[in-house]
């Protein structure tokens, strides 16, 4: 696709237009979008059920349940990540599909999505080492997915103009995420993960942490804008 050749950005955000590169290339999409949202929902399904069972088994409730799985990033980004592919492999018409078929709406869930599995395969994959039925769910989450989102961005998601002001709405998520978790935090004194535990690091470690992951994610955001502009596949540029 050449310069002259692409929609302006009116166009390539309107709701669900130009999802597909190319009508030869549409059954092979929405294909390999099925395959992810299966994959996706049978991870999130799976994460709910095992972290219900242990805040039941431990005196909980439902509320603790949803709670507690609320507070993780990979919970969270999963379940965005299944909304996306789900109306990508299905093409409805409601408002949130609409939403989700937006290039850059793709991309940024991509992005979440291959950060999530950049930071636990860095930071935290050495802190356990799940077996069996739990191991499984835990490669869906962290590994499998993001891999074939970052395929499907590829080879699928055409060339959108990335404006200054749609790429500061990629940081809405995750700063969102890190004010609310760290505020709920302090109420419950429960931390999802180690390098935000402010009971055991203090706020001046967890904002220096915040502050390095913030900066690996901004650096992530621009590799996928810059292969966005210059590195597709030729024939997503034709």
């Amino acid at each position: 696709m050449s310069n002259h050749q692409i929609p302006p950005p009116e166009s390539l955000d309107s709701f669900g237009s130009n999802i597909f590169p190319a009508e030869g290339t549409s059954h092979a999409a929405r294909a390999l979008a099925a395959v992810i949202a299966t994959i996706s929902w049978f991870a999130f399904v799976a994460q709910t059920d095992i972290t219900f069972n242990r805040l039941l088994s431990h005196g909980g409730g439902l509320l603790d349940g949803l709670d507690r799985l609320s507070m993780y990033l990979t919970n969270l980004t999963i379940l965005m990540g299944a909304l996306c592919f789900t109306s990508l492999a299905l093409s409805l018409k409601t408002p949130v599909s609409r939403f989700f078929r937006q290039p850059s709406v793709i991309s940024a869930v991509v992005a979440y999505l291959t950060f999530v599995g950049i930071a636990y395969n860095l930071l935290l994959r050495q802190l356990w080492a799940p077996t069996g039925f739990r191991s499984l769910v835990n490669e869906s989450l962290h590994t499998v997915v993001p891999l074939l989102a970052i395929v499907y961005w590829i080879f699928f998601v055409p060339v959108f103009q990335a404006s200054l002001k749609k790429s500061l709405l990629w940081l809405v998520y995750p700063l969102g995420y890190l004010v609310i978790t760290l505020w709920r935090g302090a109420l419950s004194g429960f931390y999802p993960y180690p390098f935000i535990n402010v009971s055991t690091l203090g706020y001046p470690r967890v904002i220096l942490n915040s502050s390095l992951l913030f900066a690996g994610f901004l650096a992530l955001m621009a590799l996928f804008i810059v292969v966005n502009r210059s590195g597709k596949p030729a024939f997503l540029r034709k």
